[in-house]
């Protein structure tokens, strides 16, 4: 969550700041004769005209003051540009929330509340800040500082006005949409996709500045208005001197943390419930706290934990259906193994209820991982159920693992791999419980379900907003650099909006791919290592009875039933509660990993039928393979 608000808050206030100089309300253009296909050069010509005409020509960096509203949380921003190189950078505060993000003309970067800088180097940053330079240059009028393929789109209609839309996409950059009103001739609005959502940002309150005109408002949507971002300018003003910004990667800040004295590593024990590591942690010396470990998770904190600390949530607003609570909330220590790290900064976000009904566990306080991972590199060992910590200034990797380069896909490492021969870019998610899940446009470009003959649709995993969906399957091989993992459970994502939606991306990586080594990662070096371990070759498997449960009221329910399953013909319907197992109370994790036992495994379950006053039943699943 708190990668959420410093993503959505750098995305948005970097585009506002690339866009301000688009559009103005000066006067009326005429428009192309009906019936002919109106020619974007002119389009852009006549908006220049609208908005200033040669003033523009005499523009050569920007600097920007922005207040910005997210739901219900404010904060604000400081930008500079260069509109000849189109470097730039962000300063922003949102609550205790402080960052930056800038680009020095090569690579995008961000830096988070510690202060750490992180390059963004993954294909959709890259393309991201490459339109946003592009935009800074303001290369559409000026295309010699950058090319791109300017298309006439189509004729469209929005909040009562008529407009015609144009495709920019920028060299290094992906397809964008600009919309020019017919009437006013002003860009009032820019379409973009993100990856995972398309934004839309939509201009207004338009006032001249230095002989140009600019929108001073802008309202950014991703479809749903309860979560609609807004951007005032405060103060704009062009052709400052840039001397004395930096716009290049900042330098790290001074250690913030305490290793154990004398010692070169620490060893933390783990426990896996569902594909996940749980570890324990200490908060501002209370606890421990069972959290789960995730090498791309940003710190999060349950109400439970909140109230044993006495914290207070800053920024706290009301988001989804339920009227979620969801803010930040600071944390002076965070211990782990004798590891001690110094002022961190957690989302508070109310997970109880999903932990509890989807992970069938009532002790979990929060999540960890990528503040831990960034600042000691780490080796996790599936085998002995270990992580181990290393000081940063002796480590030295010494395994026999294969090295895999990576790079941050904002704060996710993401690998170059191949799967069945086809290559793309791997996210590596301790967090995920699956094996391999490919995102939705990599199987369509790629036509993966008729490749697989995958006709069989199961749930694959299920989070705040409902269950996730995908095509079961089975790929050959999995290679991430010269390490292979052969036939993996994999799934197909049928998602409409996640991260599994976006187009530069392959796919994810869990735990049932991830188990088969031991891992060690290096962060500042940008590098993992995978070393084969004891599980290694074992046959991954998907649930072999066709059950996706979850935790409720009366016991285990029965969420859904695979059609053709040893489920389906043990007669196990949607709504069923599990009350026992082989005459035993069981705990969901525990049920899920027997389902995964043996072909041929017989389970007796004890079964209460969805809304029946009759006695529970025996019922006998004898499990095989459905993929």
């Amino acid at each position: 969550m708190i990668s959420t608000f410093a993503r959505r808050f750098a995305t948005a206030s970097a585009v506002l700041a690339a866009t301000l100089g688009l559009a103005a309300a000066l006067s009326a253009a005429p428009v192309a004769a009906q019936g002919a296909r109106p020619d974007p050069a002119v389009i852009l010509a006549e908006v220049k005209v609208a908005t200033g005409g040669k003033a523009w020509d005499t523009l050569a960096s920007q600097h920007s003051r922005v207040a910005m509203k997210l739901v219900d949380t404010t904060g604000s921003a400081e930008r500079w540009a260069s509109l000849a190189t189109g470097r730039s950078l962000l300063r922003y505060e949102i609550g205790p929330l402080r960052g930056a993000q800038g680009f020095d003309g090569f690579v995008a970067w961000s830096q988070d509340t510690s202060g750490q800088p992180r390059i963004e180097g993954d294909d959709n940053a890259r393309e991201l800040a490459a339109n946003a330079a592009y935009r800074d240059r303001l290369a559409f009028w000026y295309p010699e500082r950058q090319p791109a393929v300017i298309e006439y789109a189509r004729r469209d209609a929005a909040d009562g006005a008529e407009f015609e839309v144009l495709r920019i996409t920028p060299e290094g950059g992906r397809a964008y949409e600009v919309w020019v009103n017919l009437l006013t001739r002003r860009i009032e609005r820019l379409v973009e996709n993100e990856g995972p959502q398309t934004r839309t940002e939509i201009y207004s309150d338009f006032r001249a500045v230095q002989g140009v005109s600019i929108p001073w408002k802008v309202r950014a949507t991703r479809g749903d208005p309860r979560y609609n971002e807004e951007f005032t300018i405060v103060a704009i003003d062009y052709n400052t001197p840039l001397d004395g910004i930096e716009f290049g990667v900042p330098a790290p800040p001074p250690d913030d943390f305490r290793f154990p004295l004398g010692k070169d590593s620490v060893e933390v024990p783990f426990v896996v419930r569902n594909g996940h590591l749980f570890v324990d942690v200490r908060l501002n010396g209370k606890g421990p706290f069972p959290m789960l470990f995730d090498a791309g998770g940003l710190n999060v904190i349950l109400p439970g934990a909140i109230k044993t600390l006495g914290l207070k949530v800053e920024g706290a607003s009301a988001a989804g259906e339920a009227k979620q609570e969801v803010g930040l909330v600071k944390v002076d220590r965070m211990e782990i193994g004798g590891i001690a790290v110094d002022r961190q900064v957690f989302a508070a976000v109310d997970l109880a209820g999903l932990m509890r009904r989807v992970e069938g566990v009532d002790d979990v306080a929060g999540i960890v991982g990528y503040e831990l991972l960034w600042r000691f590199p780490a080796r996790i060992d599936y085998v002995n159920s270990k992580l181990v910590f290393y000081r940063p200034e002796t480590f030295r990797y010494s395994g026999r693992g294969t090295r895999v380069s990576f790079v941050f896909g904002e704060h996710i490492p993401q690998v170059r791999g191949r799967v069945d021969g086809i290559e793309g870019a791997f996210q590596i998610d301790t967090g995920a419980r699956t094996s391999l899940t490919l995102a939705s446009p990599f199987v369509e470009r790629n036509g993966l379900a008729a490749k697989y003959g995958a006709r069989r649709e199961v749930i694959s995993g299920a989070g705040v907003g409902g269950p996730t969906r995908a095509l079961l399957a089975r790929a050959a091989v999995l290679e991430l650099g010269d390490a292979q993992v052969k036939a993996p459970v994999t799934f197909l994502s049928r998602q409409t909006s996640s991260v599994l939606t976006n187009p530069a991306l392959a796919g994810n990586v869990g735990y049932g791919v991830l188990r088969q080594f031991d891992i060690t990662f290096d962060y500042a070096a940008r590098q993992i290592f995978l070393e084969p371990n004891a599980n290694h070759g074992q046959p991954d498997a998907y649930d072999r009875a066709g059950l996706w449960l979850e935790r409720g009221e009366r016991g285990i329910e029965v969420v859904e039933v695979v059609a053709d399953s040893p489920a389906a013909a043990a007669g196990l319907k949607a709504g069923d509660v599990i009350v026992a197992v082989d005459g035993k109370a069981m705990a969901l994790p525990d049920l899920r990993a027997l389902l995964r036992a043996a072909p041929g495994t017989r389970v007796r379950l004890r079964v209460s039928a969805a809304g029946a006053l009759k006695a529970p039943k025996d019922v006998v699943v004898t499990l095989k393979d459905l993929v």
